[in-house]
């Protein structure tokens, strides 16, 4: 994993980047979810996105790896 990407000139830690995506990531999924009634199953939905979250940030960080 690099620690920190050059931007132009800016060094901007990578973590900050993939918090980003994992964001937007969390955000598609969720919606999809809510569209499909999904949350009905779910007990508390604020831990659930949080953990969602989680997960997918392990899983963009995970396949970080692989980039170039």
């Amino acid at each position: 994993m690099r620690y920190e990407l050059d931007i132009y000139g800016v060094l901007v830690p990578a973590l900050l980047l993939w918090l980003i995506v994992a964001y937007a990531l969390s955000a598609v999924v969720s919606r999809i979810m809510q569209r499909f009634g999904f949350y009905r199953l779910v007990w508390h939905r604020a831990l659930f996105n949080f953990a969602l979250y989680v997960c997918l940030l392990g899983v963009v960080v995970y396949l970080s790896e692989f980039l170039p």
